[in-house]
């Protein structure tokens, strides 16, 4: 369902209009080479004032994509790109606002169908299918400060790092399908 953006097109308003600034922007398909996946808090309706639009793509040359970036985007207004180690691997983050929306892209040597913001976005779409009462529950704990994955493991009652107990709790209730490694 969301490795295309078709979806947002039936959304609410703040859907439709991410749909209409990323087409126009034409992002996806700038970066159709690198698997784009949108993924956060607007994809599901959890969205809050400033919520982001997140776009993940798997990246084997962080270098030459930092280049491409720079060249597609850097006209953009709040341009700013880096490089960092996030969870143990090199990592290209930009950023810019485009159309009134801040728009992320974080690029990893792995497949963006595998990457946390994926999973963490398939993971809670299933718990909001399977409990929509917890969407303004969640959206209340966003506006008091809580970031998506603290929030949902604070409604689920789940304790530890919260990037990683939401996967464990996705493969325990079935919301994906994938096998933890040991880090």
């Amino acid at each position: 369902m969301f490795l295309s953006i078709d979806y947002l097109k039936h959304g609410n308003p703040k859907q439709q209009l991410a749909h209409s600034a990323l087409t126009r922007l034409n992002i996806l398909n700038e970066l159709k080479d690198f698997s784009p996946v949108l993924c956060g808090t607007i994809p599901i309706g959890i969205d809050i004032e400033g919520s982001d639009l997140d776009i993940i793509t798997e990246v084997n040359d962080l270098t030459s994509f930092k280049i491409l970036l720079e060249n597609i985007y850097q006209e953009q207004e709040h341009f700013r790109i880096s490089h960092s180690i996030v969870r143990g691997i090199g990592t290209i983050t930009a950023n810019f606002t485009y159309e009134g929306f801040e728009i992320e892209i974080f690029g990893q040597s792995i497949p963006s169908i595998k990457q946390n913001a994926y999973l963490h976005l398939i993971i809670e779409h299933f718990i909001l299918t399977q409990n929509p009462n917890l969407k303004t529950k969640i959206i209340k704990l966003k506006t008091e400060g809580y970031k998506t994955e603290p929030a949902f493991c604070k409604i689920l009652g789940l304790i530890g790092d919260p990037y990683e107990e939401l996967i464990k709790y996705g493969i325990r209730v079935g919301a994906i399908d994938i096998e933890l490694k040991n880090e």
